[in-house]
């Protein structure tokens, strides 16, 4: 979940009131993304984790193997507590993208 202020308790307890909004905010888990990164980009690094390791450049030939096989690879992913280690920060992003300091410069209309 992303860091809105939306996607909080308060928020559903203002909308439905304090029991009711309490009452569904407890059936959820809650797991928001770092602020400095992106749900977006971890889905998409997740993906391409799961394309090389899990299924490679092999055919999967029907779709009860492609579960087990899934299953199998996120079971030992998660025993691993394998994490996602951000390491391109706004100024490399920056040094890679080549923007420069009021490289920018506002419209007149």
């Amino acid at each position: 979940m992303d860091n809105l202020n939306i996607h909080r308790r308060k928020s559903l307890t203002d909308l439905l009131g304090d029991e009711v909004g309490s009452q569904i905010w407890n059936r959820f888990t809650v797991h928001y993304t770092p602020t400095h990164g992106s749900w977006l980009n971890q889905a998409e690094i997740e993906i391409g984790i799961f394309s090389r390791q899990c299924l490679g450049t092999r055919r999967i030939p029907d779709l009860q193997t492609l579960r087990r096989e899934t299953r199998a690879w996120n079971r030992r992913i998660n025993r691993a507590r394998t994490k996602i280690n951000w390491k391109f920060s706004r100024k490399a992003a920056r040094r890679k993208f080549g923007y420069k300091r009021k490289s920018f410069t506002r419209s007149t209309t």
